[in-house]
């Protein structure tokens, strides 16, 4: 089993990676495979609403100069999903809002790729701001019919520098139980599916409000 998750922090090794990787060391010791992608080096670019994934349906973005297609594909095979973000102004990164509206946008083109995937939001800040951060991640895992896992609180952890994260005894502890609880949802998704089929949903019906 393979889990991805992204870090929408523009520090490489920052806060926002340590709480991630917190929730790693517990997949991993389930046997869990990880990987990681740190957004802030990355350049993505924004969604350019020219509607060519709705048209051309394959999977991809038209966009070529990033590196969103690279990992579209990897997510298609994962079995879980972690998007990690600082709180900017109590609200995500632009660097992961980039990168998520356009690979969401992509996987409900082509019928939800990521339905019924686990997903997991983690959030890190210096002070406030993280549930309305956390909210915001997580509608991206409802909207893609994705099974969200939670923990003994929200999925914050606090730290201003570089590394203070370790500090937050209860953030470490938030994520060490995330990955367990996702460790044990993602084992029993898998072990449900000889036995247990998966229902059948459909986007065929949109109703616009202004006509």
């Amino acid at each position: 089993m393979k889990v991805i998750g992204f870090n929408g922090s523009a520090r490489k090794e920052g806060n926002t990676s340590i709480l991630i990787r917190k929730v790693f060391d517990e997949l991993e010791d389930e046997g869990i495979e990880t990987k990681l992608v740190n957004l802030g080096p990355q350049s993505v670019n924004g969604c350019l609403a020219c509607g060519k994934c709705m048209e051309n349906k394959d999977g991809h973005c038209i966009q070529k100069k990033d590196a969103l297609n690279d990992w579209l594909d990897v997510m298609a095979a994962a079995d879980g999903i972690i998007l990690g973000s600082p709180v900017y102004f109590a609200n995500i990164s632009g660097q992961i809002k980039c990168f998520m509206d356009r690979a969401w946008m992509v996987a409900r083109a082509n019928g939800n790729l990521f339905r019924r995937k686990v997903g997991a939001a983690v959030v890190s800040a210096r002070r406030a701001g993280c549930v309305s951060t956390f909210h915001a991640l997580n509608n991206y895992f409802t909207i893609a019919e994705m099974v969200v896992v939670g923990s003994s609180y929200w999925n914050m952890g606090f730290g201003r520098v570089k590394g203070e994260a370790v500090q937050d005894g209860e953030g470490m502890q938030i994520m060490s139980n995330l990955g367990k609880n996702m460790a044990w949802l993602m084992k029993s998704i898998e072990a449900s599916k000889t036995s247990v089929l998966p229902p059948e949903t459909s986007l065929d019906v949109v109703t616009n409000f202004i006509r």
